[in-house]
């Protein structure tokens, strides 16, 4: 029997005898009260009424007309009180007394009649009260009696309701509760065993069914795919780096908790959604959707972002995740992932080193230059003669005391362009005057090592928007440093030439050249080639760097190891 029915039955079964008992109790209320008022009307109001005409019966020799008014009162009360058998004839006998009573008042006969039918009148009327109190008596023992026996049926069935409902119902919950426990701990082989062929046999039934279909999920490469997949997930939103995944299409397929912060909005509206939609509303989603330029992929600047109530730095990496699929050969693009690597901590000694660079190099010029200066006093005449090995060391200082002023003048430049100091003085400019101007700089350099300089340039190239200071010196650092790797006796080579409305300046030398992993890095601050002379800073190529991209150039090198190197910049033509 379905538990639903039994409920119906018993709960059902218990309101009906509950509302038979209410019905009882209140039909056998009803008749006693009926009873009760029966009396009280019937005979107690005779009674009442036969006492106020025998008191009046003797008031009559004091007060006689009065006295007879309140006994005829009292006597047609009685006439249209006549309940029991014999009151008739007893009421209608005294009424005849009375009309010879009224007749002569004094008329003892008349009155002791009177009496006697009074007394007649009460006399059936106690009788009356006795038997009715008899029956009302009756009604309510078997009144007592049923509703005692209705009370003991609802008692009963409520009684094994609490008992059996309770259990019916709290064991097997109990059970299939334990039964979901164990399948949420992972054992999935877990069954409920209901005998009855109720909701709880349906519900076990479904219950085995879903721990079937689970454990054969267990047993699948689905659900290890999804724990691989929960894993990846869990582990992506634990980095401390943002991180935003997209399939080829450009479609957001995940967000970790970190990218969320710094975009400013929730996961959900955000996963599932199109990027370049998104970058219509949110200022930082359309810088990061921003397709770079190939030649900066790997060397983009910082992105400054206003994050968790401070400025932070983020360097932003796109990995471009290429699968090939199975049976085949070409491998297929299938999206991108964002990374935005928090360079925040590194910024800022970044900048603590540039500043304490900055004032080193500031505070070491003045003593270079004194050095500098006694050094010329030394080598006039007026001051004194010297020997071969006091002019030796002489020049020795002097050319230690010149390679520390160039060391400190590039830190200063650097430091400069970090801090956003430098000032360029952007105006057009001829090429020829600044190549010209780079070669005699080095021109003495390059004799003391019988290197040659062959300029070559083209006709009737355009002038250049460039810093003409700024340009020549990278020019002259290309020189410096073709000279200084460049072996005695060889030749290096200065073109100018324009290409695209564009200027080009190359620099090419024949010495030892540059190997692929470093061609890379060379722009970098403080990197020098592994086996390279050590004697600068390994800034030049650096500022030279930031000097031809603020002026919204080009710079690069092409090398081949043992065939020599060229270096070149490219400038806008005016």
């Amino acid at each position: 029997m379905k538990i639903k029915t039994k409920l119906n039955l018993g709960v059902g079964l218990l309101f009906l005898m509950i509302l038979i008992l209410a019905l009882v109790s209140a039909f056998y209320i009803f008749s006693i009260k009926k009873d009760t008022e029966n009396i009280l009307k019937a005979n107690y109001e005779t009674l009442e009424y036969s006492r106020n005409m025998l008191l009046s019966l003797d008031e009559i020799s004091v007060n006689g007309k009065m006295a007879l008014a309140t006994f005829e009162i009292n006597l047609n009360h009685q006439l249209g009180n006549i309940t029991e058998p014999g009151e008739d004839t007893a009421t209608h006998n005294l009424q005849n007394s009375f009309v010879l009573l009224k007749t002569n008042s004094t008329n003892e006969v008349a009155k002791n009649e009177i009496r006697k039918e009074i007394f007649e009148i009460m006399k059936l009327n106690m009788n009356a009260i006795k038997n009715k109190s008899d029956i009302a008596n009756k009604t309510a023992e078997t009144g007592n009696l049923w509703i005692a026996i209705t009370g003991t049926l609802c008692f009963l069935i409520a009684f094994n309701l609490l008992v059996n409902l309770p259990n019916n119902i709290a064991n097997p919950i109990k059970e299939l509760t334990e039964s979901i426990q164990e399948i949420a701990a992972g054992n999935y082989s877990e069954r409920v065993h209901f005998m009855n062929h109720n909701e709880f046999g349906d519900l076990a039934n479904s219950f085995n069914t879903m721990a079937v279909k689970l454990q054969e999920y267990n047993n699948s490469n689905l659900y290890k795919l999804s724990f691989e997949k929960k894993r990846l997930e869990t582990l992506i939103n634990n980095m401390h780096d943002p991180i935003i995944g997209l399939d080829n299409k450009g479609v957001i397929l995940f967000v970790n908790d970190e990218a969320l912060k710094i975009i400013g909005m929730k996961s959900e509206d955000v996963v599932g959604q199109l990027s370049e939609t998104l970058a219509l509303t949110n200022d930082l989603m359309k810088s990061l959707m921003e397709k770079e330029l190939e030649n900066e992929s790997q060397n983009s600047l910082p992105m400054k972002i206003f994050a968790d109530g401070k400025e932070s730095y983020f360097e932003k990496e796109i990995v471009n995740i290429t699968i090939k699929p199975t049976g085949e050969e070409q491998t297929i693009n299938i999206g991108d992932v964002i990374i935005l690597r928090n360079i925040t901590i590194f910024k800022e000694l970044d900048f603590a080193k540039t500043n304490f660079i900055a004032t080193v190099s500031h505070e070491l010029k003045t003593p270079i230059s004194s050095i500098k200066l006694s050094l010329q006093l030394l080598e006039k005449d007026q001051t004194g003669s010297i020997n071969e090995e006091q002019k030796q060391l002489i020049d020795s200082i002097k050319e230690d005391s010149q390679r520390l002023l160039k060391i400190t003048g590039e830190l200063l430049e650097l430091s400069q362009l970090e801090t956003g100091n430098i000032q360029l003085n952007i105006d057009k400019s001829s090429p020829y005057e600044i190549v010209h101007y780079a070669t005699e700089a080095v021109k003495v350099q390059a004799e003391q090592k019988q290197i040659e300089l062959v300029v070559e340039t083209e006709e009737n190239i355009p002038d250049i928007k460039a810093d003409n200071e700024k340009t020549a010196w990278v020019l002259i650092n290309f020189l410096t440093n073709a000279i200084t790797y460049s072996s005695e006796n060889s030749k290096i080579m200065v073109k100018l030439n324009s290409e695209n409305n564009k200027v080009v300046f190359q620099v090419i030398d024949t010495g030892k050249g540059i190997d692929n992993q470093y061609k890379a890095k060379v722009f970098d601050k403080y990197f020098q080639i592994p086996g390279s002379h050590k004697s600068g800073t390994g800034l030049g190529l650096a500022i030279s760097k930031e000097f031809i991209e603020a002026q919204n150039g080009n710079i690069g090198v092409e090398s081949e190891l043992g065939l020599g190197s060229t270096f070149y910049f490219k400038l806008n033509a005016v």
